[in-house]
């Protein structure tokens, strides 16, 4: 104890200066990027001069509930009862979940663990299904990609970057699309400052999205390339995504479910996973609980993307024509009946007209989810002006 305590005590006196520096440092840059705390080095594991910090420290993005069943859930732990099991499951899959956290370290690490041994998808490599991803936002104020966290067994160590020039940044890191998660920490050098990242300059709520495997994120190739998750860095929103592979199929208990929640905007994308006979029956009854507790929140139904086969396979373009015709007959009865707050996107056009945005004909490429952003991009910004 006698030689631990002198350099525990220096180690805290120079975390304190470097915390007031660091703090004078972002807020001198801008009132709206006023920064959090720093949190203590005194919290994390430290190993090897690089100290760990649980994410949950920062606060995870992406979750619309807290009474979760587990750290990392996308449903509350109530939903166990009410929605079917095979949503239930998928609910436990990390998707769209993210951190975003400012710090002055030259070197980023991660260390998760999943809980799937699963790595990858025949479809979807590992990176998109079980990988880490990370961002950093420019001087500009744009987020650009920085690195990817490459899974190899259940639990991984890795350092993402290194080399940082000097300087204080925010980043954020998504975790995996298709995977779950038991614990997530980011490690930095124990002499860098790690805070809270500042509230979004947007001050705009979620946006909710549910949906198919598409909206899940298959089958990008890492994290941050799935549409929801483009249009949270393009449009500055926080975003809760609920896609939920093979089952998005706009069912009554997802539904109320959602309507617990506060968002910005309601985006229904689940016309890959029902037929037309299922559009006509589900979207009155779906939109009719959004509405008792949300009258005004924007809803955006859109219509299924097109397969990039149908041009040839006249089955899937019967399958594409029929769920849409249906879904166009529910839009006009929600507007005949006095709905001013829901519109429509159509889907011909979502993953563009030359047939190369798709791993299957059905799921995206990165190309395809870049395509479909950019449609998304201009249904919802005139929606988010509204609010």
């Amino acid at each position: 104890m006698k030689n631990f305590l002198p350099g525990y005590l220096n180690l805290l006196f120079c975390r304190t200066l470097a915390g007031i520096a660091f703090s004078v440092a972002i807020c001198g840059a801008s009132s709206a990027d006023e920064a959090t705390q720093a949190i203590d080095v005194a919290t994390a594991r430290v190993e090897e001069n690089v100290a760990w910090y649980d994410i949950h420290q920062l606060g995870v993005e992406g979750q619309g509930w807290s009474d979760t069943a587990a750290p990392f859930d996308r449903l509350p732990a109530k939903a166990e009862k009410t929605v079917r099991g095979s949503v239930w499951g998928l609910s436990r899959h990390s998707a769209g979940l993210c951190v975003r956290f400012v710090t002055d370290s030259p070197e980023i690490h991660a260390k998760w663990t999943l809980t799937s041994p699963n790595l990858a998808m025949n479809h979807m490599p590992a990176t998109g299904v079980s990988g880490l991803d990370l961002y950093v936002k420019t001087e500009s104020g744009k987020w650009r990609w920085l690195a990817v966290g490459r899974p190899t067994e259940q639990t991984n160590q890795a350092r993402l970057v290194g080399s940082i020039p000097k300087g204080t940044r925010e980043y954020m890191l998504y975790l995996p699309l298709y995977n779950g998660v038991k614990e997530v920490e980011v490690g930095l050098p124990t002499t860098a400052v790690l805070q809270k990242a500042p509230p979004r300059k947007s001050g705009l709520k979620p946006i909710v999205f549910y949906g198919t495997s598409i909206t899940q994120g298959g089958c990008a190739s890492r994290p941050g390339m799935v549409h929801t998750a483009i249009l949270g860095r393009w449009l500055d929103a926080p975003v809760i995504n609920l896609g939920f592979s093979g089952n998005g199929r706009m069912e009554l208990e997802v539904a109320e479910l959602i309507a617990e929640l506060d968002p910005s905007v309601i985006v229904l994308d689940c016309l890959p996973n029902i037929s037309a006979g299922d559009v006509t029956a589900r979207t009155g009854p779906v939109m009719e609980i959004l509405r008792k507790r949300h009258p005004e929140t924007p809803i955006l139904l859109v219509e299924d993307r097109s397969y990039t086969d149908s041009f040839l396979i006249e089955s899937k373009r019967i399958r594409n024509e029929t769920s849409r015709d249906a879904l166009k007959v529910e839009f006009a009865k929600l507007k005949k009946a006095g709905d001013e707050n829901v519109f429509y996107l159509k889907g011909e056009d979502l993953l563009g007209d030359d047939g190369e945005g798709t791993v299957d004909s059905s799921h995206p490429t990165d190309l395809g989810f870049v395509r479909q952003s950019e449609a998304f991009q201009k249904a919802l910004v005139p929606l988010l002006k509204k609010r």
